[in-house]
């Protein structure tokens, strides 16, 4: 019994990246830290996995299948409230500008240490 509670007091992580060796070690490595994490590839379904899963902070992408990480973050940032750290390979400055515009709390710059990743998590 006391395993299923501190599970539920884990902070839950969403991934939505479709590089699965990324999220995958993103994943281990965030695990290892304390966090829960889910992971979703297609951006098709990243806004109803936010919405769904009410996670405590998302990592999205922004290139991604099916619908890229700037259009799911200005769809469901009227619904979602928590933090959304956009980590992506694209460090053109209008794309950070475009990014916190469209409601992203944090632009982390690919490839990122796992440790700067988890200090802007935490932050």
């Amino acid at each position: 019994m006391d395993d299923s509670l501190d599970s539920k007091q884990k902070d839950l992580v969403l991934i939505i990246e479709d590089d699965e060796r990324l999220a995958n070690l993103t994943r281990e490595y965030l695990e290892t830290n304390g966090f829960r994490v889910a992971i979703e590839a297609d951006g098709a379904h990243g806004v109803e996995r936010i919405i769904e899963l009410e996670p405590d902070i998302v990592i999205l992408d922004l290139m991604l299948p099916g619908e890229d990480g700037l259009s799911i973050c200005r769809r469901v940032r009227p619904q979602y409230a928590g933090p959304i750290l956009m980590l992506t390979a694209r460090t053109d400055d209008m794309d950070q500008v475009l990014g916190l515009e469209m409601g992203a709390d944090d632009y982390v710059p690919k490839p990122v240490q796992p440790r700067v990743l988890l200090a802007r998590m935490r932050a």
